[in-house]
């Protein structure tokens, strides 16, 4: 089932037509969204989203999104949502009609999560990596690219997983042309040393991650060392363990990189996965 709720507070049907063929968000990509995973009725990390959504809206000289009527629309989809324990929240928030008065576009929409995603968390996942053409530095020398804010252009990031299917693999681990470490196209990565948890840090120009913020408030808990810092490309064949985060992948490990198998990190993931329900 899908159930979709405007920022007015009202109830659409998520089948009938809703944006305009000329909505910004559609024409041009011109639009963020967030993504929180609701598991039993209760939202994940619903304020680092949102703040996230308005960090990105900054980013985009976007009117700053209304939190109480997003928060109202998305109350309003959990307050209808029949299906089962899990599901995928979609906030998206657009510029809105072209040559209008500005006023944006905003909506709430609720999900099932993709059987493969399920799958992709037990079974694990293969990968490749592939050039993001960013530098270090980048996102500091030029703003206007928007590197790390979520925006609707997502059309090379699909492409990267197509590119993925091609060559027989199932995800894809961005990388700088020096042999940096950035991020999957959908989720923040995080290495595992021994007790030692590391991802490479927002200033290169992704997303901070919310799944992987909570792995590490957990994971300092119970003691182990969080690190955020460069990672090479080149390092991710000896750590003891490579996964992909995102809210509704949660944390899926990679046992296979280009073609080569990394070492077996079961026993870590079914740790990781205990300290990040441990938040909730």
């Amino acid at each position: 089932m899908r159930v979709l709720a405007l920022l007015d507070g009202t109830l659409a049907d998520p089948d009938a037509p809703l944006l305009r063929v000329d909505d910004l968000g559609l024409m041009r990509g011109d639009g963020i969204f967030e993504t929180v995973l609701v598991v039993n009725g209760k939202p994940r990390e619903l304020d680092p989203h949102l703040d996230r959504l308005a960090r990105s809206a900054e980013m985009l000289d976007l009117p700053e999104p209304h939190r109480a009527s997003f928060e109202r629309a998305l109350t309003l989809v959990l307050d209808n949502w029949s299906g089962g324990t899990e599901m995928a929240l979609k906030l998206v928030y657009t510029r809105g009609v072209e040559g209008g008065d500005g006023t944006p576009t905003g909506f709430a929409l609720g999900m099932p999560i993709a059987a493969k995603t399920l799958t992709q968390r037990e079974a694990g996942l293969s990968a490749i990596t592939l050039d993001r053409g960013v530098e270090p530095g980048l996102a500091e020398r030029a703003p206007w690219l928007l590197l790390g804010a979520k925006t609707l252009s997502y059309a090379v990031n699909m492409a990267a997983l197509r590119e993925a299917e091609r060559r027989g693999a199932e995800e894809v681990v961005f990388t700088t042309p020096d042999g940096g470490v950035l991020e999957g196209p959908t989720s923040t990565l995080v290495t595992v040393n021994g007790r030692t948890l590391t991802t490479p840090p927002a200033t290169l120009g992704i997303l901070p991650g919310t799944t992987q913020a909570a792995l590490f408030r957990a994971a300092e808990r119970e003691g182990w060392t969080v690190v955020v810092e460069p990672v090479a490309t080149a390092d991710l064949h000896a750590a003891d363990g490579v996964f992909l985060l995102s809210s509704v992948r949660k944390i899926t490990r990679v046992h296979t990189l280009d073609g080569k198998a990394l070492t077996d990190s079961s026993v870590i993931h079914a740790e990781l996965a205990d300290l990040y329900e441990s938040e909730y």
